[in-house]
């Protein structure tokens, strides 16, 4: 395992229930039983705050710490997009487009085996940004 992956999972600074979000939304990965629940805030068209919490593994807690560390600011269209160019990445297993180069760390051939743990947080956030809340 990475020593990168490890220590963006120990980064505990995101790892905690938002007490004023706006959106939240939970998901789950059949395969291995990770759990995560991504709770954010959104305010005129752009996130201003990320957290998440749940039973994971170091590729799923290293993933969302990445997306709360990178979402701030950001337009939901825009973490859509990202969250899709995520998926497509493993689906095609093609270079990192410009907008993924901030996840290079879980993103890569290397990890493909962890894909499901690396993108359970993308598809939690994803669902949450779609459905509102």
């Amino acid at each position: 395992m990475d020593l990168k992956i490890l220590r963006l999972a120990s980064d505990t600074k995101h790892q905690k229930k938002l007490s004023d979000f706006t959106h939240n939304s939970k998901a789950k990965n059949p395969l291995c039983g990770d759990e995560i629940q991504i709770f954010f805030k959104v305010k005129k068209g752009k996130i201003s705050e990320v957290s998440y919490q749940g039973k994971n593994c170091v590729y799923c807690q290293a993933s969302a710490n990445l997306i709360s560390i990178n979402s701030n600011g950001k337009k939901v269209e825009e973490m859509i997009e990202v969250c899709d160019c995520a998926n497509e990445f493993f689906r095609n297993k093609g270079d990192l487009s410009e907008n993924l180069k901030k996840y290079k760390e879980l993103l890569n051939s290397k990890n493909i085996n962890r894909k499901e743990c690396i993108l359970l947080p993308f598809n939690a956030l994803k669902k949450g940004l779609i459905n509102g809340n």
